[in-house]
C-alpha cells in the first residue's frame, strides 16, 4: 500500500493535474451556488473533457466538481435562504437567519470550515476503511432501508419549531411522493392523464419553488406591506473563515462527520438525510437547543460538515462494489469506466496507484475547496449589497430557466411556481418547507422497500424487527421520537 502511494503521489502532484483539479472545483462550486443547477450536471458537462486525460487527472478533476458543488450549494442558502442542492436544506435553518441579521460573513466562514473539515475527514475514512464500510452498507435490504426511511420522516419533528405542524408538513411531502407511476406495478396514480406527472414529481421544480419562489414571494409581500428600509443597506460583519469557532464545536463536527460519511456510504440514501440526521444530533448534544433555527453556529457546522462529509462516503460503494449512491456519483462512475477503471473489489489490487491517486485528489479538491471559498468570501457577500427588489427578480429568471433546462419542459416552470405558492403559506403559518422536501425525497424509498420487504417475507411484518439492523433504526427512531415529545412539553411547544 505504502508503494501505491508512493507512486500516486507522482501521478497527483503534477502542474497540469492540479490546475484541472482546480478548475474543476471552481466550476462545481459556480454552478453549486447557482439555483436549479447540481452537482451531476456540473460533472455532466465536463466530462467530455475528460476523453485523453490521464485517469488521475480527468477523475481529479470531476472530484473537485463534486466536492465544489456540495459546497457551494451553502452559498445561496447562506444568503439567499436558496439550498443550491439538496443537501443545503439544513443549512437555511440557520445560515440565512444569520445572514439576515447583519452576520453573513460569519455564516459563510463557518460553513466554509465545516465543509472543508468534513470533507477532509471523509477523505481519511475513504482512504484507511473503504472495504469494510463497503461491506456494511452492502448489508443493507428492503427492510433496512425503509426502517432508515422511517428513522429519516421522525427526524421531521425533531428539525421543527413545532411538532404536530412539521409533521403535518412532512406529511404533504410524502402525499405528494405518491404522484405518478406505482413503483412496483408502474400503473399511473393521480396522475389525471398527465404525461410529466408520470414520473413522479421532479424533485428539482419542487426545491427551487419552495425555497426561492417562496422566498421572493415573501419579500415582494414584506416589500409591499412594510416599505422598510431595503435589506441591501443591512450592515455586513467581517468576511473570514471562522477557526476558532468552528472548532470550539469540535464534537459536533466530529458527530456530523461520522453521520455524513455512513449516510454516504449507504447507496440511495443521500445528503438530505444525512444533514438532517446531524442537525437533529448537533440539537440534541446541545446545550442550547432552543437557539437552532434562530441562527445558531452549531446548525450550520452540523449541516456542512455533514453533507460534505457525504462526498467521500458515497464514494466509497462506488469503488468498492460498483454501486453509485446517487445521480451525481452515477455520472461520475462513467468517467472512472471512460478512463479503463471499473470500479469493483479488485479495483484496489489490479490498479492500486491510480485509485490512491484518487484518494489524494480528492484531498487536494477539498483543499482546493476551501482555497476558493476563503479568497471568494468577501465576493459572496456583495450579493447582499444589491437591492433586494432586483436581487429576487434576477433569482425569478435564474429559476425559470434553470428549472426550464433540467430537460426542456414548461411543466417543471408551472411546478416551481406552484411549489412557490405552497412554501409561502406553509412558511406564513409556521408549518415550513424542510419537512416537504424530506417528505418527498423519503417517501418513494421508503414505500418501495416497504412493499418489496413484504413480497420477500410472503407479508410477514415481523422482517422489521427480526433483522439488527433494521431493529435497530426502528428503535433509535421511537427514542427520538419520544425525545422530541419530551422536549416539547418541556419547552412547552404548542401543538394548536
Amino acid at each position: 500500500m505504502m508503494n501505491d502511494y508512493i507512486d500516486a503521489l507522482g501521478l497527483v502532484f503534477q502542474g497540469y493535474v492540479l490546475l484541472a483539479i482546480a478548475g474543476g472545483t471552481l466550476l462545481g462550486l459556480i454552478m453549486g451556488a447557482l439555483p436549479g443547477l447540481t452537482a451531476a450536471m456540473a460533472i455532466a458537462l465536463l466530462l467530455p473533457l475528460t476523453f485523453g486525460m490521464p485517469p488521475v487527472m480527468g477523475v481529479g478533476m470531476l472530484l473537485g466538481t463534486l466536492c465544489g458543488a456540495i459546497a457551494g450549494g451553502s452559498v445561496s442558502a447562506t444568503l439567499l435562504n436558496i439550498p443550491g442542492t439538496p443537501s443545503s436544506v439544513a443549512t437555511t435553518l440557520d445560515a440565512f437567519p444569520m445572514a439576515r441579521s447583519g452576520q453573513a460573513g460569519r455564516a459563510l466562514g463557518i460553513a466554509i470550515v465545516a465543509s472543508f473539515l468534513g470533507g477532509i475527514f471523509s477523505a481519511v475514512v475513504l482512504s484507511v476503511l473503504a472495504p469494510p464500510i463497503a461491506e456494511f452498507a452492502l448489508r443493507f435490504g428492503a427492510p433496512e432501508y425503509f426502517a432508515l426511511s422511517v428513522f429519516g420522516l421522525v427526524i421531521i419533528a425533531s428539525v421543527s419549531k413545532n411538532l404536530a405542524k412539521g409533521l403535518a408538513a412532512g406529511l404533504i411531502g410524502l402525499l405528494l411522493a405518491t404522484v405518478g407511476s406505482d413503483p412496483m406495478l408502474g400503473s399511473p396514480r393521480f396522475t389525471y392523464g398527465n404525461m410529466s406527472l408520470l414520473t413522479g414529481i421532479n424533485l428539482l421544480p419542487a426545491l427551487i419553488g419552495l425555497f426561492a419562489v417562496s422566498q421572493v414571494l415573501a419579500d415582494v409581500v414584506d416589500y409591499f406591506k412594510t416599505e422598510k428600509a431595503d435589506a441591501s443597506n443591512t450592515p455586513i460583519d467581517k468576511a473570514s473563515p471562522r477557526w476558532i469557532e468552528v472548532l470550539k464545536h469540535w464534537k459536533v463536527v466530529l458527530s456530523s462527520s461520522v453521520i455524513g460519511t455512513i449516510v454516504g456510504a449507504i447507496p440511495g440514501a443521500g445528503g438530505s438525510i444525512a444533514s438532517f440526521l446531524s442537525y437533529d444530533q448537533a440539537k440534541k448534544m446541545s446545550k442550547t437547543p432552543e437557539k437552532f433555527g434562530k441562527g445558531h453556529s452549531e446548525g450550520i457546522i452540523a449541516s456542512e460538515s455533514s453533507n460534505n462529509s457525504l462526498v467521500g462516503g458515497s464514494l466509497i460503494p462506488m469503488l468498492t462494489l460498483g454501486v453509485p449512491g446517487e445521480a451525481a456519483t452515477a455520472v461520475l462512475m462513467g468517467g472512472l469506466m471512460i478512463q479503463g477503471i471499473r470500479p469493483g473489489p479488485t479495483l484496489f489490487t489490479e490498479q492500486g496507484a491510480i485509485i490512491y491517486g484518487i484518494f489524494i485528489a480528492f484531498f487536494v479538491a477539498n483543499i482546493f475547496m476551501m482555497l476558493f471559498q476563503w479568497f471568494g468570501i468577501r465576493l459572496f457577500i456583495k450579493i447582499l449589497q444589491i437591492p433586494r427588489k432586483l436581487l429576487m427578480a434576477m433569482i425569478l429568471v435564474f429559476c425559470v430557466i434553470g428549472v426550464y433546462a433540467v430537460d426542456s419542459n414548461i411543466f417543471n416552470v408551472y411546478l416551481m411556481l406552484a411549489f412557490g405558492v405552497l412554501g409561502f403559506f406553509l412558511n406564513k403559518y409556521g408549518f415550513g418547507t424542510a419537512p416537504v422536501i424530506l417528505g418527498l425525497i423519503l417517501g418513494p424509498i421508503a414505500e418501495s422497500n416497504l412493499r418489496r420487504a413484504l413480497m420477500v417475507s410472503g407479508g410477514d411484518w415481523t422482517v422489521f424487527v427480526t433483522r439488527p439492523i433494521s431493529l435497530s433504526f426502528l428503535v433509535v427512531a421511537l427514542l427520538f421520537l419520544a425525545f422530541s415529545l419530551w422536549q416539547n412539553a418541556k419547552h412547552k411547544t404548542s401543538f394548536a
